[in-house]
């Protein structure tokens, strides 16, 4: 029989339980714990002058400002002793405002600036997510978000695009959300896959017409700080330098797992078969086009492709694709085995490929034995084709 002291010790950690689940579970609480966390990486990383990608976002910036072209070998001569700038030109004349503030001030706005919308980007999710389930998606992406922003990432930006264009598509604000695709189109090519989503929204024609119409304007707009007759040289070696940079290193794609047919070879083909596939199941749906929760699901599907089996993606840019499969876990129906097998996947993504990247928390011994068989790969994979299965092959609902 349990003793007075036991009852006592047991009701006190029940309350403790609580207490600290009505703070995690606050959005206020969370904005301003991620915004300290993240003031002090910055802070750390800043003052010790490692904050290298702020830097060659920096440079790049006043060299195009300059008229100097950031690719290339005007690049290597330019700036050496750091890493390619793969940006397209409007990224330029958008980062201008963070380029030119003084001192550290720049990087430090950078990061606050990309917290606060990656947040404002998950609280203004349309209602049909809860505030708990908001709260627990920005619990469980944190680790990496830091992670990105502990090395000044673009990744952030592009994710919360993403997201800020769905919310206003769903909220029919279709001007609003075709822009947000188009800046990350321009700048980061993710984003503008999202255009194929289009379809499954009302007035379809009127947001090609705004997509083609910001087009226009976006294409245009880097001839501020060059000419309308060097434009094209510019954007030739935007494009020349993303084709390059794909052969540099060893990258965190599936292209890179080991397989027997070698898909490294056959990338391109296995991108665009991948993308074909995915553009069959969006219209072989179509009657499903009204229902948010396949169009969630496609967002989700989207989010992972873009990652998944992108030329170069790198352990940050897995923040993009996890949102999308948040979205996704808290709205799909599961009945029998699916329940207990998307939680045991659900956290085992968490364990191996959010926590295991922060050496703090993870032994590098460790880290290396899972990494040596790509075992995060493995998961993404299982986890994108978890998505695909339950939006394209069977009906999607909750």
């Amino acid at each position: 029989m349990a003793s007075l002291s036991d009852v006592r010790s047991g009701s006190a950690a029940r309350s403790f339980c609580r207490r600290a689940g009505a703070f995690f579970l606050n959005p206020r609480n969370l904005y301003m714990l991620g915004f300290l966390l993240v003031f002090a990486l910055t802070f750390a990383e800043a003052a010790r002058g490692r904050h290298r990608n702020f830097m060659i976002f920096a440079e790049s910036t006043r060299l195009f400002w300059q008229q100097i072209v950031p690719y290339g070998e005007s690049w290597t001569a330019a700036a050496p002793g750091l890493d390619y700038f793969l940006y397209g030109p409007l990224f330029n004349v958008l980062f201008a405002p963070f380029a030119y503030l003084p001192g550290l001030v720049g990087p430090f706005a950078w990061n606050l600036f990309n917290f606060t919308m990656w947040f404002a980007a998950i609280f203004t999710l349309p209602g049909r997510f809860t505030r708990e389930e908001k709260c627990k998606s920005f619990l469980y992406t944190f680790l990496i978000l830091a992670c990105t922003q502990l090395s000044f990432q673009y990744n952030v930006a592009v994710g919360y695009m993403f997201l800020f264009a769905y919310s206003l598509l769903e909220r029919d604000k279709g001007f609003w959300a075709v822009l947000l695709i188009m800046i990350s189109g321009f700048t980061k090519i993710y984003g503008i896959f999202q255009l194929g989503l289009l379809v499954c929204y009302p007035r379809f024609w009127r947001n090609m017409g705004y997509a083609l119409l910001i087009a226009a304007v976006l294409l245009l707009l880097p001839a501020l700080g060059t000419s309308f007759e060097r434009l094209p040289e510019w954007y030739g070696e935007w494009i020349g330098a993303l084709v390059s940079h794909k052969d540099t290193r060893t990258w965190q794609n599936v292209f890179y797992l080991p397989a027997p047919f070698g898909l490294l070879a056959w990338r391109m083909q296995v991108q665009l078969g991948v993308l074909a596939a995915l553009a069959v199941g969006l219209f072989a749906r179509w009657r499903q086009w009204h229902d948010e929760y396949f169009r969630i699901g496609a967002l989700a599907c989207l989010m992972g492709y873009v990652i998944l089996f992108s030329n170069s993606s790198e352990t940050h840019t897995y923040v993009i694709s996890l949102i999308g499969y948040l979205m996704w876990y808290w709205t799909m129906r599961r009945a029998g085995a699916l329940v207990m097998a998307d939680k045991v996947l659900f956290w085992a993504i968490f364990v191996v490929v959010v926590v295991m990247p922060v050496d703090v928390l993870c032994p590098p011994a460790v880290m290396k034995v899972f990494y040596s068989v790509k075992l995060n790969l493995w998961l993404l994979l299982a986890m994108w084709s978890r998505m695909v299965w339950s939006t394209f092959v069977r009906i999607p609902g909750k």
